[in-house]
C-alpha cells in the first residue's frame, strides 16, 4: 500500500492507494495515529480512499484507533471517495455507520 501525507488549508490528508491488510496495516498505523497527538483544535484528518481496493479488519482497527483518538481530542476525521469495494466492507461490518463518509 502506498500512504502519501499532505497538508491543505490546515487539515492533514492521507491518500491511501492499493491493500490495507495485515501487512500494510502496521505501517499506516505508525504514520497516522500519531497525528492526532500533533494536529490542531481546528483540524481535520482527511482519508482519501479513492484508489483504495482492500481493506481487512487489521486496517479497519487502525482506523478505529484513529477515530477514538479524534474523538478523544475533538477533531474532525472523514473518509472520502470511498471506493464500492471498501464501502461495503464498512457496511457489513457496520463501520459506515461509525465513521464520516462523504
Amino acid at each position: 500500500m502506498t500512504i502519501n501525507k499532505t497538508q491543505k488549508d490546515g487539515n492533514i490528508i492521507f491518500t491511501l492507494e492499493g491493500r490495507m491488510d495485515v501487512n500494510s496495516s502496521p505501517k499506516f498505523e505508525l504514520e497516522f495515529i500519531p497525528v492526532f497527538d500533533e494536529a490542531d483544535d481546528n483540524c481535520c484528518i482527511v482519508l482519501d480512499l479513492e484508489k483504495l481496493t482492500y481493506i481487512s479488519s487489521s486496517g479497519l482497527r487502525v482506523l478505529l484507533l484513529g477515530h477514538k483518538k479524534a474523538l478523544a481530542k475533538n477533531i474532525f476525521m472523514k473518509l472520502i471517495n470511498v471506493t464500492h469495494g471498501v464501502k461495503e466492507i464498512l457496511k457489513i461490518t457496520g463501520f459506515a455507520d461509525v465513521f464520516n463518509i462523504e
